[in-house]
């Protein structure tokens, strides 16, 4: 029983940068692995980045590589995603998810948030 609620989405300019901020509730959150996924309009939700249960292995999808960054505090059951360099590719609605057995696999993770809009424009 977890229930985490995405922050920090908002419009930008190509360039910009945003901080997404994922609160998880319950007392499991440190023993789970923590993935940020995307979904843009017309188009199948994809892993962007994870992190693991001590922060301390992170993953990105090849395309945010160099620009973003996940990071957790698990004394705050609190996740992050901070995105640079900001790309209008970019524009989905961003999703935190939680899971015990999770990669990048959408279908591995057993919570998720409500989603933030994230709109980068040119």
């Amino acid at each position: 029983q977890v229930q985490l609620v995405e922050s920090g989405g908002g419009l930008v300019q190509t360039g910009g940068s945003l901080r997404l901020s994922c609160a998880a509730s319950g007392r499991t959150f440190s023993s789970y692995v923590m993935g940020w996924f995307r979904q843009a309009p017309g188009k199948e939700r994809e892993f962007v980045s994870r992190i693991s249960w001590r922060g301390l292995n992170t993953y990105y999808a090849d395309s945010v590589k160099g620009r973003f960054t996940i990071s957790r505090d698990n004394a705050k059951n609190t996740v992050y995603l901070q995105m640079n360099s900001l790309k209008p590719e970019d524009t989905a609605v961003y999703y935190c998810a939680g899971g015990q057995r999770a990669y990048s696999d959408p279908g591995g993770y057993d919570y998720w948030g409500q989603g933030t809009q994230v709109t980068v424009s040119s």
